[in-house]
């Protein structure tokens, strides 16, 4: 990381804190390294613009050799569909923006890659494929063990490629999966009992999708992939750190804030809290890293300050110094903010937009 007096003095008088930034050179590594990846793998490369939410960095990615983009919002959808990007999966059940008419409406403009793992959403995709008057394509989401969206047999996702065969508005595209870690050889058994089903039904899966930024670690291990979907490798973040798939050198979005408050010997005020950094802490201590102070700890947020515990500090931060800040995850802070300002070395270069932030829907 890099940010000498020089940088955050530019950035207080152009844009004050706290600030969001990212490192631009640490960004295009990263692509890079994704891409490299998959590509020795034989996979292809379809990043998640959910920790992003910007058509200007996916496009990025799409240079650097991504086949297509993921999505979470049928809302982030159309705003990259808006820049001219139109592979895309959107990786949840949409219910919601198919009964408001959003996904037909989409479908009209593009053909989309949806997921389900019910009958109930397959319904609400071919209803809004005849309205659209096109045919949509539908995976079937599978859970081998991370307990979230998805079936978790392989007779449950057989019986969803047979209504998704009956249907003449929909198209059987493959399957999605976000294994755990340690869960891939639980998966690609998973896998091959589909695979066996599908076959007796005459489909085949031309998407076979793997998920996660930690997967890196055991990409390509699952035999009949085709793709992977990672998104917080773009940024990475302490969960990253945490979970051994990035350094911090590797981190390239950081929070520029002013400590405004020294309350006490060994208590310090940032003016980023939980609407800069936000909550999650996933196990880590505290909510974020000082890069200047790493022995500082952000032990407890307000909404707009974030109280440090200074008492492990040799050298404590001092008011109007302005520090910098990792945050514990990453895609729930960009989702924040209007724009990112991005910097190579110690120049401002860039204001990106964030473009899809928000997108509830």
């Amino acid at each position: 990381m890099r940010g000498t007096e020089k940088l955050k003095q530019s950035i207080i008088e152009n844009f004050g804190t706290p600030c969001p930034v990212i490192d631009l050179d640490i960004v295009e590594k990263n692509i890079k390294r994704a891409q490299r990846l998959c590509d020795e793998k034989g996979l292809g490369n379809r990043p998640h613009i959910k920790t992003h939410k910007s058509p200007i960095l996916a496009k990025m990615q799409i240079a650097s050799g991504a086949k297509g983009i993921t999505c979470q919002k049928l809302g982030e959808a159309e705003v990259m569909v808006d820049a001219g990007i139109t592979d895309i999966i959107i990786a949840t059940n949409i219910l919601g923006a198919s009964r408001s008419g959003r996904l037909a409406a989409l479908q009209k403009r593009i053909g989309l890659k949806v997921c389900a793992d019910n009958p109930v959403s397959i319904g609400a995709y071919s209803e809004a494929a005849h309205t659209a008057e096109r045919v949509m394509d539908v995976m079937i989401e599978c859970d081998t063990g991370q307990k979230r969206a998805g079936v978790e047999t392989p007779s449950e996702a057989i019986a969803l490629a047979q209504i998704i065969k009956d249907d003449p508005m929909l198209n059987f595209a493959g399957l999605l999966f976000y294994p755990p870690c340690d869960g891939w050889v639980r998966t690609q058994g998973f896998w091959n009992q589909t695979k066996a089903g599908l076959e007796s039904l005459e489909l085949s899966a031309k998407i076979v999708s793997t998920g996660g930024t930690p997967n890196f670690q055991n990409i390509g291990q699952l035999d009949g992939a085709t793709e992977h979907r990672a998104g917080t490798c773009i940024f990475n973040d302490l969960m990253m750190i945490n979970a051994g798939v990035a350094g911090l050198e590797d981190c390239a979005f950081q929070v520029f804030t002013s400590v405004v408050s020294r309350g006490g010997w060994n208590r310090g005020i940032l003016d980023a809290g939980s609407k800069t950094l936000t909550s999650d802490q996933f196990g880590l201590e505290g909510f974020g890293r000082l890069l200047e102070h790493p022995n500082a700890v952000i032990e407890r947020f307000a909404e707009e300050h974030g109280f440090l515990n200074l008492s492990k500090c040799q050298n404590e931060p001092q008011v109007g110094d302005i520090v910098r800040v990792i945050p514990n995850h990453v895609c729930v802070a960009v989702n924040m903010v209007d724009q990112l300002i991005a910097i190579r070395g110690d120049e401002i270069v860039d204001i990106i937009p964030v473009t899809a932030r928000g997108k509830l829907v």
